[in-house]
């Protein structure tokens, strides 16, 4: 058994689009999650939670868990339509997240006011760059610096692997205090990663906190037990930039999606 690794793996997803050309009002923000779990909690709990769940609905594992499907009730989720049948699913779904152990290192950008700079920096960027300092602090607590921790992030295809590869090393190289063993590897989509689909379940509630401070939002009540820091998360956990006080208000979307306890 290797030495030089850490006890924890982490998982990267994001919700909104990174992109600054073209930024729709009623979602102007980006959020990139670090889901952290320890080795053995990952093994032993996790993935056979959420094989477990799946198992339960589908009487299978292969089916992939991506919010957007499930909020709109998609392909393998069409069952979700029956109104019973789905508050019988969020509720198992709900308390899969609630009880499985893991922490969140969030960061959230206003795309609106990186409109307002000129030659304004990809929020992927800035995003990993907070996320990357939040959880070198974190393994610094758990005395984990000097050991190899793997980032997986979810292939976007060779040309987008290749540029956020090289953002990593760069942020790496320039913002942290040594060069920690930090190295970041890709999985594709057929994977069926436990971690990168409940990264990708966690992401969507906090942007949508993150629009709206001021709306019920169950799902974030769940989600943010999980941040680091909590219950004193913001700017440990949960980064935003710009900060609060600088930030203009967020338009509300007119037409919402109906009320999900764990999803949008």
């Amino acid at each position: 058994m290797r030495k030089d690794l850490s006890d924890y793996i982490i998982f990267a997803d994001e919700s909104g689009d990174h992109g600054i050309s073209s930024i729709n009002p009623e979602n102007p923000v980006f959020v990139l999650v670090f889901c952290i779990f320890r080795k053995v909690d990952y093994i032993s709990i996790v993935k056979q939670a959420v094989a477990k769940l799946k198992i339960d609905f589908w009487g299978h594992d292969l089916v992939v868990f991506h919010n957007h499907e499930i909020r709109k009730s998609t392909g393998e989720f069409g069952f979700l339509f029956d109104e019973e049948v789905r508050r019988i699913f969020l509720h198992a779904l709900n308390e899969m997240i609630r009880t499985i152990p893991f922490s969140i290192a969030a960061t959230a950008i206003d795309k609106r006011y990186l409109g307002r700079t000129p030659n304004p920096t990809n929020p992927y960027v800035l995003a990993l760059g907070s996320c990357l300092q939040q959880t070198i602090d974190f393994l610094h607590t758990e005395k984990q610096q000097h050991l190899l921790t793997h980032i997986i992030v979810e292939s976007r295809g060779k040309p987008e692997d290749r540029d956020l590869e090289v953002s990593f090393d760069q942020i790496a190289a320039q913002t942290l205090p040594e060069r920690y063993p930090l190295n970041i590897r890709f999985a594709n989509k057929q994977t069926n990663s436990s971690g990168l689909q409940i990264a990708d379940l966690v992401a969507h509630p906090i942007a949508r906190h993150i629009i709206n401070r001021t709306q019920s939002n169950k799902a974030f009540e769940i989600v943010q037990k999980k941040l680091l820091g909590f219950p004193e998360y913001e700017e440990v956990g949960l980064k935003c930039q710009p900060l609060e006080s600088e930030k203009p208000q967020l338009s509300l979307r007119q037409n919402a999606d109906r009320e999900l306890p764990i999803h949008l």
